[in-house]
């Protein structure tokens, strides 16, 4: 299961700096600072996904929660909300060393 949890922050990550390098090529290219957001990232992506994340919240925890969701988190960047997403999905899947060392038993 471990495992399963560092492969999805590993991608996690190639995906955030996938968006992160596409933010810094917009800014140079654009001469100002360009951050995508959340929201325009997925939607360009797979906006039916977003749809039916839309309707999980909704029918799971409720309309407020969405609306909770949709003024905080989808304006947020794409690069640092998959960062973090990256960063808490490595901490799940953490083994702690062996306080005995690698070749104890």
């Amino acid at each position: 299961m471990r495992f399963i949890f560092r492969l999805a922050s590993f991608g996690a990550l190639c995906v955030a700096v996938i968006a992160a390098t596409m933010d810094s090529i917009a800014s140079v290219s654009a001469s100002q600072f360009v951050v995508t957001p959340l929201r325009l990232a997925w939607v360009e992506i797979a906006p039916a996904s977003l749809v039916g994340f839309r309707a999980f919240v909704e029918t799971k925890i409720g309309a407020s929660a969405w609306r909770m969701v949709d003024a905080w988190f989808l304006p947020q960047p794409a690069f640092a909300v998959l960062l973090g997403l990256a960063l808490l999905l490595w901490m799940v899947g953490y083994k702690k060393p062996s306080p005995a060392g690698r070749f104890a038993a």
